[in-house]
């Protein structure tokens, strides 16, 4: 299977351009859906459906993306930076680095935080730390879900699969590669930005970390959007989005009132 780049618009506040990692490959969301134009169903789906489908995914992206193991230095860096991260709302955390040159993050409706190996080279940790805590926050405010099940309805059930009394229909591999695709173009709407970069901090702050970190992820992004041509994904992704510079004040001005340091 042909193997593409992957921009998580959808479920990753981040999409940058960086340097790639040693022989990493691209990361694989498979074929482009045939019809892009398709209207979404009428289709009803349980909750208990909608965790199926996130499942499916989620364990579709592990299958095609080379996941780096235990032992890994990488895994290790992440281990130790999420440490004591274990769940949010109650829905339990789990996280995986990909070996892929994309510069990215995303986190799904099931607690699911992906990080990409090209993003932990040009981010100390204070900076990743701050990227996961506002991934966080859409996984809480249910923000995943949400533009999952547009994804979901408006890609692989366009063709008309659809689940089946309390069981989800199961989605081929192209199907699969069609939902990703439609992740990749989808994106938050401003307000849900900003209530996530709140989660986030309060997140952080409540399991003992710095919540400064948020701040610093945003002047990272910042640094690299100035870096980015003015017609770039990044700058395109970013007109959308809460202005930086707002959203870095934000963030120190609440770390200073709560007695957090660099």
């Amino acid at each position: 299977m042909k193997i593409r780049h992957f921009i998580a618009a959808a479920v990753a506040a981040l999409c940058l351009c960086g340097p790639a990692t040693a022989n990493a490959q691209k990361l694989n969301v498979g074929r482009l859906a045939k019809s892009a134009g398709k209207v979404a169903q009428a289709v009803t789906l349980s909750d208990a459906q909608m965790a199926a489908y996130v499942k499916e995914y989620i364990d579709w992206m592990d299958k095609h993306n080379p996941v780096l193991p235990a032992d890994d230095p990488y895994t290790k860096r992440l281990d130790s930076l999420t440490a004591g991260l274990t769940s949010v709302e109650g829905i339990p955390l789990n996280f995986k680095v990909y070996n892929v040159i994309d510069v990215n993050a995303f986190a799904c409706a099931d607690g699911s935080v992906r990080v990409f190996a090209a993003l932990m080279d040009i981010m100390d940790d204070d900076q990743l730390l701050g990227v996961i805590g506002h991934e966080v926050g859409h996984v809480a405010h249910k923000d995943s879900k949400k533009a999952f099940k547009q994804a979901l309805l408006t890609s692989a059930l366009a063709d008309g699969i659809a689940s089946t009394g309390s069981t989800a229909a199961a989605l081929t591999d192209s199907q699969l590669g069609a939902l990703g695709e439609s992740l990749a173009g989808a994106t938050y709407s401003q307000k849900q930005e900003r209530e996530a970069d709140a989660y986030g901090y309060e997140f952080l702050k409540s399991h003992g970390k710095n919540p400064r970190a948020m701040a610093k992820s945003f002047k990272k992004l910042k640094e690299l959007q100035g870096e980015a041509p003015k017609d770039s994904k990044l700058n395109q992704l970013f007109s959308s989005h809460p202005d930086l510079d707002a959203r870095i004040k934000t963030m120190e001005e609440r770390a200073n009132k709560d007695g957090y340091t660099e």
